[in-house]
């Protein structure tokens, strides 16, 4: 999959998706399912067209919701769901200022070569949220392209929403955040050199390193680790501040105790699959303590593996 920035002019017609597509959940799988749709049968490569930040995180970065993938998660999805193209545009003041007219005009006309446009039913463009579908279907015939909006994808009565994504993870309930996935949730990053508390007490853990300090979870939660070239791997996580070992204002920490693995991995892209969380994080009054209920984590984590895989 190719990736591009800015405004430089792509070399040939796309059929083209818009949105964040953050968490890539089963209602942005059937948007881009439908995009490939229609570009094998025009002959056309596939574009999603995204921006970063986002634009939340631009206006009121106080009050945006946690990100539930940062832009190489989201790329790494996207290239194995077989797009062919990921556009990036840097949503900055300057970019926020395009009229709805100039977005169609600068964005899908003269840098995509749009010639098909699909978004969802809720999407709007422009400064101050000024486009909506009906000036897009309008403005296409002028500058080439078709335009179409697809429905909300709903899941027994629930609309499949990155908000609906986040609620479930904030309640701990990943079993529901799979379903509107259509994949365990993840989370992906650089393996990097921690404190080295984890080897220090008998459970040495690769700490995994967030692009932002606002997970969508938190807590203890039985997992498997991907990306070593092999299966999936077992273990236990920690996502959060560590309060026994840490103060209020620590930024998170991604920690996962591998079961029955001592291979020095440091320096290697992986992927955590979140698959139950066991519990809360607790502040316990001494180490011992702490060790004892990560000793019972252990357990936990591995019994409910292997009842997943039974």
């Amino acid at each position: 999959m190719r990736i591009t920035h800015g405004f430089r002019p792509l070399d040939t017609p796309h059929a083209v998706t818009i949105g964040n597509f953050d968490g890539l959940h089963l209602g942005h799988q059937a948007m881009l399912t439908r995009l490939q749709d229609v570009a094998r049968a025009r002959g056309l490569p596939t574009c999603v067209l995204s921006f970063e930040p986002h634009p939340r995180e631009f206006f009121t970065p106080d009050q945006a919701p946690a990100r539930l993938s940062s832009l190489r998660e989201k790329a790494e999805i996207l290239r194995r769901m077989g797009i062919d193209h990921l556009h990036v545009f840097r949503f900055d003041r300057a970019f926020s200022a395009l009229s709805a007219h100039d977005f169609i005009q600068q964005v899908l006309s003269h840098t995509l070569q749009a010639r098909y446009v699909l978004v969802g039913d809720d999407f709007r463009y422009g400064a101050r949220r000024s486009g909506d579908f009906a000036l897009l279907r309008q403005a296409g015939p002028a500058f080439g392209f078709d335009a179409e909006f697809l429905p909300t994808v709903e899941l027994a009565g629930e609309r499949a929403s990155s908000t609906a994504v986040r609620q479930t993870l904030a309640a701990g309930d990943l079993a529901h955040t799979e379903k509107l996935l259509g994949r365990p949730y993840s989370i992906s990053g650089r393996v990097v050199h921690g404190d080295k508390l984890g080897r220090d007490i008998g459970f040495p853990t690769a700490n995994i390193q967030l692009k932002h300090n606002r997970p969508p979870l938190m807590g203890i939660f039985a997992v498997e680790l991907c990306g070593l070239n092999g299966a999936p791997l077992p273990g236990v996580a920690s996502l959060g501040k560590r309060p026994t070992v840490k103060g209020a204002d620590a930024v998170p920490v991604l920690e996962v105790h591998l079961f029955d693995f001592n291979a020095e991995i440091y320096g290697r892209r992986v992927r955590v699959d979140f698959l139950n969380k066991l519990r809360d994080e607790e502040k316990y009054p001494d180490l011992d303590s702490l060790v004892a209920q990560i000793k019972r984590d252990v357990d936990n984590a591995k019994h409910y593996l292997k009842h997943r895989h039974a």
